[in-house]
């Protein structure tokens, strides 16, 4: 198998949910933005909007708003029982897009977890908060982030200085085929 630094990074970013609260620098998050815009997007139409969270009050008051949509005791996500939706990460990228872009936002989203493990950052990628964004109840949410109230939430990033080093979880077999022309 060939082998590079980004192919590294491809195969050793974990999943993290345990962050220190040290913020990530201006630096960083200007290289995790650029990186984020230049994801390349069907007929390069740029349909996704991104928007930045860097205020822990800001967050867990839409923690709260999130936890009485969906249950407080409801395993919406991984760590439920003890971390908010953003797992108590400094940082929060939230992606969003008027019309079906998921594949836009999904491609932005893997530039943003790549380039912050390039940078040594943590990444959780967070769908459940979906539940609340995509929800009447996530209007003024919408609002408080200066995003249309037509616009749907597509995903959300978590970024941090990681507090864990999670254990590579196996990959399962037979996921894959190739198919070879005829000679």
């Amino acid at each position: 198998m060939i082998s590079n630094e980004t192919i590294e990074n491809i195969l050793t970013r974990r999943t993290i949910r345990e962050y220190t609260p040290e913020q990530i620098s201006e630096n960083e998050l200007e290289t995790l933005i650029k990186c984020a815009m230049w994801a390349p997007s069907a007929r390069n139409l740029q349909p996704c909007h991104l928007r930045v969270v860097q205020s822990k009050r800001f967050l867990d008051e839409m923690n709260v708003d999130f936890k009485n949509l969906v249950g407080w005791d409801t395993p919406a996500y991984t760590r439920w029982d003890k971390n908010p939706f953003y797992h108590n990460a400094p940082t929060v990228m939230f992606i969003f897009s008027k019309g079906r872009s998921d594949m836009d936002g999904g491609i932005m989203t893997e530039n943003i977890a790549l380039a912050a493990k390039s940078m040594g950052l943590g990444t959780c990628i967070i769908g459940s908060i979906g539940a609340l964004m995509n929800h009447d109840e996530g209007i003024k949410w919408k609002k408080k982030l200066d995003i249309p109230y037509d616009y749907r939430f597509l995903i959300a990033v978590a970024v941090g200085h990681g507090n864990e080093e999670p254990e590579p979880k196996e990959r399962k077999s037979g996921q894959f085929k190739i198919v070879k022309a005829d000679d």
